[in-house]
């Protein structure tokens, strides 16, 4: 019954690689031809597990979503609790011929229906979660490429990729732009959205724990 909804970082990651290496061309963007291709090739990589860490909207968002889904942990745990005793009580009395027939078997159903509304609930809260950790993995994506275009309009580089683990056997220090990065994202990053952002899921799940 007890589910660990916690934010993992591994699956931003995931998401972060996919996004920033394999995003469709936009519609506007112009082929680039033979002669309009760098004479120089020119090549950095970013750390990502250095973003995710020392980004500050990486760090509000995986608080806020800790916060959330151990909310939700605590909230499904409890109900399940709550369930699981009124299942042991139903039984012992059945065991002592408190109930008649059809009272056992109204209080069954009963029993039957609180399960699948829990079920219901934990799907549910399972669903609103991981599109919140979708929306968490959209924006830092957007942000960093906002970002990395404006950067690279002097950097000239031809390609930046993503370093996460162990998928670049290996990169050179000399390429690593992983503190600009860090350091440009966070002055440009505007910490109120993430504040209000904790106050929303805060009484999202707030509210949630007041369902009976």
């Amino acid at each position: 019954m007890k589910k660990n909804f916690y934010y993992c970082a591994a699956l931003s990651v995931a998401l972060l690689l996919t996004g920033c290496n394999k995003q469709n061309p936009k519609m506007d963007e112009k082929p680039v031809t033979a002669s309009e291709q760098p004479s120089e090739f020119k090549i950095a990589y970013v750390e990502v597990d250095s973003l995710m860490t020392q980004y500050q909207f990486s760090k509000d968002y995986t608080a806020i979503l800790q916060k959330k889904g151990q909310n939700i942990e605590n909230t499904l745990t409890q109900k399940g609790q709550e369930l699981q005793n009124a299942v042991a009580n139903f039984q012992q009395k059945l065991q002592q011929n408190a109930y008649t027939r059809e009272q056992a078997e109204g209080i069954q159903a009963n029993l039957q229906r609180k399960q699948q509304d829990l079920q219901n609930l934990q799907q549910r809260l399972s669903t609103e979660f991981a599109n919140e950790q979708e929306k968490f993995n959209t924006a830092l994506r957007d942000s960093l490429q906002h970002f990395l275009a404006a950067y690279n309009k002097d950097k000239k580089y031809t390609l930046i990729i993503s370093k996460a683990g162990d998928n670049i056997l290996f990169a050179d220090k000399a390429y690593d732009i992983t503190e600009q990065i860090i350091t440009g994202l966070n002055k440009a990053y505007k910490p109120s959205k993430g504040k209000a952002d904790a106050k929303k899921a805060d009484a999202e799940t707030a509210k949630d724990e007041k369902k009976k």
